[in-house]
């Protein structure tokens, strides 16, 4: 290499070996630099696996760590995960087949880190012992419901399914986030079956909702019947009872008036004297033109007649 850095031989001609070694060397050293370079991250989410020679040697959190070039990060996921299970087949106790697809979410518990990676999987990955612990729980849930109590209680089917599976992934260092139900089907011909029954129970309701609306109706007829026969009677009674004091007033009276009366007859006599005296006063002699029979003639008084001796 010349004083302006240009690859050349003694007599000043370019030398194109000396270049190719020089490159080489350089790519070598960046290899060994890439390989022996000891600060690593492990993402968030996730933990680092450091092994030596297969062994475990430590569990690392999210970061930079140091990784000596005898040492071995594996990059293990702690994230909640996934794994689906398509057309999971059943019978329930009336012995009825019926599918169902499912979507399970799970996670590895960090405190069990090493022990899935020394016996499960190496990253974190447990799809496959989730769909199989899921096909037989599914199969041993759905064993215990007829086909009617697993269509009406699917909340509480959901929920043993979820329950049997948390009793299953714990061996493996899972836990259960939640479990996603879809598709939930019987055969053909149950569903056939199960629309004919819904069909015919609409039918009913519709019927007794009909007899019902009718039954109000009419008790609600002779309920205004009722109430305008209690209003007449009230009336009625109304009326009575206020006769019935009116005439009780005027035999009330009329008794008073016989009592007064009986207690004055000597007064009313007098009267009647001093009424006819006051008509004799007043008499000029005239008697009546016309008299009726029965009327009285005023003072004529008529002796009768003797015989003469």
């Amino acid at each position: 290499m010349d004083s302006k850095g240009r690859y050349t031989d003694g007599l000043g001609n370019f030398n194109g070996g000396a270049l190719a070694r020089d490159v080489l060397i350089a790519v070598v050293v960046l290899v060994l630099l890439v390989w022996v370079w000891p600060l690593r991250t492990v993402p968030t989410g996730h933990r680092g696996v450091i092994t030596v020679g297969g062994a475990i040697r430590g569990i690392e959190n999210e970061g930079f760590l140091l990784v000596w070039p005898w040492q071995r990060l594996d990059i293990f996921n702690i994230r909640a995960e996934e794994a689906t299970v398509e057309g999971a087949e059943g019978n329930t106790s009336d012995t009825q087949p019926v599918k169902v697809s499912l979507t399970v979410r799970y996670s590895i518990q960090t405190d069990r880190v090493a022990e899935v990676f020394e016996k499960y999987s190496h990253d974190g990955n447990l799809q496959s012992y989730v769909q199989t612990a899921t096909q037989e729980v599914f199969k041993a849930v759905t064993a215990k419901y007829t086909a009617p109590d697993l269509i009406a209680q699917r909340s509480l089917v959901s929920s043993d399914i979820v329950t049997g599976l948390r009793a299953k992934l714990i061996v493996y260092g899972a836990q259960v986030i939640n479990v996603d139900m879809r598709n939930f089907a019987f055969s053909s011909d149950y569903m056939a079956a199960i629309n004919q029954k819904v069909t015919q129970e609409q039918l009913r309701l519709a019927t007794e909702n009909k007899v019902l609306t009718v039954q109000a109706e009419q008790k609600q007829k002779v309920a205004v019947a009722e109430a305008e026969a209690t209003a007449l009677k009230a009336k009625a009674d109304g009326e009575a009872y206020a006769n019935l004091k009116v005439a009780t007033a005027q035999a009330e009276a009329l008794k008073i008036q016989n009592a007064a009366l009986a207690q004055n007859r000597d007064v009313l006599e007098l009267r009647r004297i001093e009424v006819e005296k006051i008509k004799a006063e007043h008499w000029n002699g005239a008697l009546p033109t016309s008299v009726y029979a029965g009327a009285p003639i005023p003072f004529f008084n008529v002796q009768p007649t003797l015989p003469a001796k």
